[in-house]
């Protein structure tokens, strides 16, 4: 990777998630130490149930860490009022569209809210920045169909083209894939390659097609009930990380293949 886009946009320092009471702290992960830069797409893989979802929400502030800390642009995440983090990080998540009433240019202009004045009004600025957020996912054709006339796959890529028109240094999309079928999901993924190369964004995802993670993601977070490491594919599988992803009588990791197969 070109060292102009080594700059880090987020990093973790021992950091702890999980769930805290009056009572009690519930640790679901600890010691998670990872840094992303510029111009990455990174995946964070796992089986389900191991605590991606939780690590994302403490990464976005939807939820508070229990111990550790993580800057973002190396600035403390608590110290973001909710207007800058919403200028620093763009989310998407897998909920379903509140108003497919809307346009698809109209549900996109949305990631503009953190910059428009308070009724909203776009400028001419706004509608360029919406306008390349189209281009760039390939949407263009269809802006000004309404969202319930969607597929899926069309759907997803309005979300991702929204968090683009955010302008943000960071996107953080859970589970983008979910719903798809099998050539969408690799549609959806190589969208997001091209994106984090043509706008130098990172965008870190959670998924669970790991095989496809692993074939286009230049680094990857892998969770399992141990330890949580990141690092670029090759590496990772060079240290037999996917080895012990999942119990061994049922599924195994093929180095040859780079790839999972079920045991007969």
């Amino acid at each position: 990777m070109k060292e102009e886009n080594q700059h880090t946009i987020l990093k973790t320092h021992n950091l702890s998630i999980g769930y805290q009471t009056k009572k009690e702290k519930t640790a679901v992960a600890s010691n998670i130490n990872i840094e992303l830069h510029s111009g990455e797409l990174i995946g964070l893989v796992g089986a389900n149930g191991i605590g991606k979802s939780t690590l994302l929400r403490t990464l976005t502030n939807v939820q508070s860490p229990l111990d550790g800390s993580i800057h973002i642009n190396e600035k403390p995440l608590e110290t973001y009022s909710n207007i800058e983090l919403a200028k620093a990080l763009s989310l998407v998540l897998t909920e379903s569209v509140m108003s497919k009433n809307l346009s698809v240019f109209e549900l996109i202009a949305l990631g503009r809210q953190p910059y428009t004045n308070w009724v909203g009004n776009l400028t001419e600025a706004d509608i360029n920045i919406i306008n390349t957020a189209l281009n760039e996912t390939n949407l263009s054709d269809i802006k000004h169909k309404k969202c319930y006339e969607l597929s899926d796959g069309q759907l997803q890529k309005v979300m991702i083209a929204r968090a683009l028109a955010q302008d943000t240094k960071l996107i953080i999309l859970d589970e983008p894939t979910t719903h798809l079928d099998m050539y969408h999901k690799a549609y959806i993924l190589r969208l997001l390659q091209k994106l984090a190369k043509d706008t130098n964004k990172t965008i870190l995802f959670s998924s669970h097609e790991i095989d496809l993670a692993i074939q286009l993601c230049d680094k990857l977070i892998v969770m399992s009930e141990d330890i949580v490491v990141s690092d670029t594919p090759k590496k990772l599988i060079e240290r037999g990380t996917f080895d012990s992803l999942f119990p061994k009588d049922f599924i195994t990791f093929d180095k040859t293949t780079n790839s999972f197969k079920i045991i007969q």
